[in-house]
């Protein structure tokens, strides 16, 4: 990274911390701090070893992970429900409902 200017440096690793997960931005997280030491000190970076076009690159797959992410999350709303509900939604979506529950054998 030693070829870019140190404006630009700053904003990658800015952008780069604005796209990792809410966990991994917490400066104790391991990810964060072995980012943090690669761009604090571009001349030794065993720990991940990012030149400029890398970075972009990482910065524009984690970009595309987040927005992969938004995307099913609006359009699979049903992925992150219980089983119970995701059936009865599917049911509704092809305009069936679902049978009432039986309690000690007798119907609601």
């Amino acid at each position: 990274m030693t070829h870019l200017k140190p404006t630009h440096i700053r904003s990658l690793y800015r952008s780069l911390l604005r796209e990792l997960p809410p966990l991994c931005r917490k400066s104790s997280a391991p990810l964060h701090a072995r980012l943090r030491e690669s761009f604090a000190s571009p001349t030794s970076m065993p720990a991940l070893h990012l030149e400029g076009e890398q970075a972009d690159q990482l910065l524009t797959y984690l970009r595309a992970q987040r927005m992969y992410t938004t995307l099913l999350e609006r359009y699979n709303p049903s992925l992150r429900m219980e089983t119970e509900d995701r059936v009865r939604l599917s049911a509704r979506r092809v305009g069936l409902s679902m049978p009432a529950e039986w309690k000690d054998g007798k119907g609601d």
